[in-house]
């Protein structure tokens, strides 16, 4: 155990807001919570609700007064998204983040996870990453826009820690996966634009795929579920102004994720590698340490998340985002 860690027991009955609810993310902690039994949880879908309306967003706030805060909506997308519409990702993603944490602080919310990304880390930083390698070198330059948004999120907290003496916490999850995530072929991650790519080749009885890249860097994955666990967990169990790092601690190659999932689609054709198109930085490997200090372990495999996963997204194409 840690210096910062003590014991939040959250009330069941207690008001709960997921911003970003209907997301990989927050959709996921929403079916988390149910699950464990808390019954007054509050969400509102971009509709509804537009983050990046100031005004929106306090009146919101103000009107349900929640006790807890898990800001989990951001502006989101893969390497391709990232590298060609930076302000957009900068800019949506500083007045959401901004909004929320201002709204919240006014009304002295106890308890608040904001959710950040890996990529805030340094493009070469040593591996394992900890906690520590924050703001110590130059980002990736294709996602150094949403990087720097994500980590103003993470002074955001710091510093509402250090002027009001509120225990929010910040977590930092590695490379997300599972039900509810974004299959687009020009918005998604690696993962699922794998699995697309993989399963549209059987349909297509094609004989060959073809990723971009060289298949050589190496990333850590973590189902979503394990996700949602680690941050009830840090929010009964954390208190420290440290961001905490949400991973596995293992990694993979591009090359040997596409194995993975070509194995659980069925595609025994040939794979290629489109090496014009970006890698991105060489290895993303979080050092997990200060989160299993509190006691935390994640329990889905890489292999049985992948493969449940492509059984969602078979089961549910036609109504996700592709």
């Amino acid at each position: 155990m840690t210096d910062d860690t003590r014991a939040f027991a959250l009330d069941r009955g207690e008001t709960i807001y997921v911003a970003g609810h209907r997301g990989l993310v927050g959709s996921a902690i929403w079916r988390a919570l149910q699950t464990r039994g808390f019954g007054n949880l509050v969400g509102r879908s971009s509709d509804e609700l537009d983050l990046t309306d100031r005004a929106a967003v306090f009146g919101f706030i103000s009107d349900v007064r929640p006790s807890v805060v898990i800001l989990a909506a951001a502006k989101v997308g893969g390497i391709k998204a990232n590298n060609d519409f930076p302000a957009d990702f900068l800019s949506e993603n500083v007045r959401i983040q901004t909004n929320v944490l201002d709204a919240a602080a006014a009304i002295r919310t106890p308890r608040l996870l904001f959710l950040g990304s890996s990529c805030i880390y340094p493009k070469f930083a040593p591996q394992p990453i900890t906690e520590s390698a924050l703001l110590t070198g130059h980002l990736e330059s294709t996602n150094d826009a949403y990087a720097i948004a994500k980590i103003a999120g993470i002074i955001g907290v710091q510093a509402v820690r250090r002027q009001y003496g509120l225990p929010w916490i910040s977590a930092m999850p590695t490379n997300l996966y599972g039900p509810g995530d974004n299959f687009s072929p020009t918005g998604s991650h690696v993962l699922p634009a794998l699995i697309r790519r993989y399963d549209q080749a059987i349909a297509d009885g094609a004989s060959s795929v073809t990723n971009w890249g060289t298949g050589t860097p190496r990333r850590e994955f973590l189902h979503v579920d394990d996700m949602a666990d680690a941050c009830i967990h840090l929010l009964e169990r954390y208190d420290g102004p440290d961001q905490v790092n949400v991973g596995t601690g293992k990694d993979i190659t591009i090359a040997e994720l596409a194995g993975v999932v070509a194995d659980a689609v069925g595609f025994d054709g040939d794979t290629s590698w489109d090496t014009s198109q970006p890698d991105g930085t060489p290895q993303k490997l979080l050092d997990v340490s200060l989160l299993r200090s509190t006691g935390w372990e994640p329990k889905v495999t890489l292999r049985e998340g992948i493969r449940s996963t492509v059984d969602w997204y078979r089961a549910n194409r036609a109504a996700i985002r592709t």
